[in-house]
Parts: C-alpha cells; structure tokens; sequence
C-alpha cells in the first residue's frame, strides 16, 4: 500500500477542499443542498480518489489511477 499523503497532488488537492468548506460557510443558506453540496463533494473527490488508488495492492490497479493524478495536476492549484 502506497502512502498518499507523500504526493504533492494529494496535499494541494486536500488543502483545496479544506478552503472550499471554509469559504462555502458563507454561501447562502438556501444553496446548502445545492451548490454548495455540490462543490464540496467535487473537491473531496480529487484527495479521495487519490487516496484510494493509493491503497490498490497492484500497479495496474493503481496505474488506472493516475490520469486522475495527471489531470488534476494541469490545474494551479
């Protein structure tokens, strides 16, 4: 099992979503179960991912994870 947290990916991804819940305390109250469920369940999504492929047994496992590494690292975070 490979250590997520050593991933520079996961740390950004992960800092990204503690900033989305913090700064969506603020969205409107009516948006609770809208935009704002939704936007941080995207954000939780990226670290999850990681961390699951992560703790795949096998490299082909973990290796079908990786254009998710990739493709979040395109963005600046």
């Amino acid at each position: 099992m490979r250590d997520f947290k050593k991933y520079d990916i996961w740390k950004l991804s992960h800092k990204l979503t503690l900033d989305i819940y913090k700064t969506s305390n603020d969205f409107p109250k009516e948006e609770i179960y809208g935009l704002t469920s939704q936007i941080r369940r995207a954000s939780a999504s990226i670290p999850t991912n990681i961390s699951e492929g992560c703790g795949r047994s096998s490299d082909s496992d973990f290796n079908r994870f990786q254009p998710v590494f990739n493709h979040c690292n395109s963005f600046s975070l």
